[in-house]
């Protein structure tokens, strides 16, 4: 049985602009073929299932010539399997897709089209400049400025001079000269103002304003590469009066989040609203343990504890897992008081219907060790990880109370995308944040032998967690509070631009 190809636009690169459609669609796919210009936070959301198909062209260079992809889509459609075909932008315009579904319609493969954003309306929209305007422009034209090698653009100039309106031309950097000279010598006075905006909506984004006659020498002057929109109309005239998206407090900030993939969420989502160009890095995941001699023993002894007492999420969620799998419920916690070490590890108890006994005041090991301290009268059990903070047991000791140190899950070191980290560090200063002792370690962890961390600022959620940067000779500043929006706060007032 034949499978099927969806063609989805991925939009300018913002993952943000990806339809939920789209999103949806790429979550279940088997085969995904995707372009150069996906964003890579797009490329993110491929489920690992997928067998993922790099088809990406430069440029003047195609490793992978058109009538190759038709071929693929096809050859994978006839094995039975749900591609996706991830475009940039949308697949209808200037993006090839009426040609690739002409093979799968001739073969009676089933195929359906998800629109995607196009760059031609959200990169002069992020570059300030609404594309029609009541006061100058009441029409918007969109050109390619790509032609076949060694032949000239097929534009009318002389039909868009006399249209009026917005032009706005898509794969024109190279072209960017004869497209000037094209609209001069139809009749379009140079002193009309004209934008590039290049590598739109991504943090990473550019833009130069000139006029029709100045814009090719200012996109030299600024070397301009593709991707790139060029627009040109009155409505340019606004880039500045109208730009919101480089004014963002994070603009152009390089910022790594090392917390676990399924822990980041938050954190990344609220530092890429700010502006920031986010990776995330994660250099730990938490693998909760299977039952043991040691946790059962555990389980079956609750009634024998006075507390429990959580330090992380992660803890939560294995120790209730692991309740659960043995065939218990909150019945047999009904006699347990629970001490959580901040309001993230309070709101995990709360998903289990929970609510926190004990905060303390300020979110770390120390304060909740010493706030058990003062509370328990009985013994304490401490579901936490293999390798936890020594800090904890030490002070119950020191203070005489009983407790069962038990590991509920492992924490294993792990590397993301080094090579674009890299590259950040060579280019100059990187905000690193990061929200405990291992995730530290890993980020050391990961990185080739010889590889200098004097460009890394480290922003730590709190004292332990700067004490293992200085280890290492990590320069870092510390969160006021234990708090993802403290930690934000202090990525804000760290950044380098």
């Amino acid at each position: 049985m034949a499978g099927k190809v969806t063609l989805v636009g991925a939009g300018p690169g913002d993952a943000g602009l990806l339809t939920r459609k789209g999103e949806k669609v790429l979550q279940t796919a088997e085969v995904v073929v995707y372009d150069r210009l996906v964003g890579r936070d797009i490329l993110a959301l491929i489920p690992k299932s997928a067998e993922k198909v790099d088809v990406g062209k430069q440029p003047q260079q195609h490793p992978v010539p058109q009538w190759r992809i038709n071929e693929l889509l096809l050859a994978y459609a006839k094995a039975g399997k749900d591609v996706v075909r991830l475009k940039g932008g949308d697949p209808f315009l200037f993006g090839r897709g009426g040609e690739e579904l002409a093979g799968l319609a001739r073969e009676g493969i089933p195929f359906e089209v998800v629109p995607g954003v196009t760059s031609a309306l959200a990169a002069p929209a992020y570059g300030g400049i609404p594309v029609t305007h009541r006061e100058f422009a009441s029409s918007v034209h969109i050109i390619t400025g790509h032609a076949k090698a060694g032949a000239p653009l097929n534009i009318e100039f002389h039909a868009l001079v006399e249209a009026g309106g917005t032009c706005v031309f898509l794969m024109g950097v190279s072209a960017l000269g004869e497209i000037c000279r094209g609209l001069l010598e139809a009749g379009k006075p140079g002193t009309t103002p004209a934008a590039l905006v290049e590598r739109g909506t991504l943090p990473v984004q550019r833009k130069v304003v000139a006029t029709l006659e100045t814009l090719e020498q200012a996109a030299r002057e600024q070397s301009i590469q593709s991707p790139a929109v060029i627009i040109v109309g009155e409505v340019a005239a606004l880039a500045e009066e109208f730009d919101w998206f480089s004014k963002q407090p994070l603009f152009g900030e390089r910022i790594v989040v090392t917390r676990p993939k399924n822990r980041a969420g938050r954190l990344s989502e609220q530092l890429r609203n700010l502006g920031g160009d986010v990776l995330e890095y994660p250099c730990i995941r938490t693998v909760p343990r299977e039952r043991n001699e040691e946790i059962t023993q555990a389980l079956a002894t609750l009634s024998q504890y006075e507390w429990c007492a959580f330090t992380s999420p992660a803890g939560v969620e294995a120790f209730f897992q692991m309740l659960w799998k043995s065939r218990m419920d909150s019945r047999a916690v009904s006699g347990l008081r629970f001490a959580a070490i901040g309001p993230a590890t309070a709101k995990a108890l709360e998903g289990w219907r929970i609510r926190a006994d004990y905060v303390p005041e300020i979110y770390d090991t120390e304060h909740l060790a010493l706030g058990l301290a003062n509370l328990a009268s009985g013994a304490v059990l401490l579901p936490r990880a293999a390798m936890g903070s020594p800090m904890l047991t030490e002070i119950l000791t020191e203070k005489g109370i009983p407790f069962t140190d038990l590991p509920v899950y492992d924490t294993e070191y792990r590397c993301g995308e080094t090579a674009l980290l890299l590259d950040w560090l060579k280019a100059g200063k990187t905000l690193v944040t990061f929200t405990s002792s291992s995730t530290v370690r890993g980020f050391v962890r990961s990185l080739p032998q010889g590889i200098g961390l004097e460009n890394v600022q480290g922003v730590s959620i709190g004292k332990q967690t700067a004490a293992e940067c200085q280890k290492h000779g990590i320069s870092t500043v510390i969160a006021q509070q234990a708090t993802i929006d403290s930690l934000i706060q202090s990525v804000l007032e760290q950044k380098t631009n």
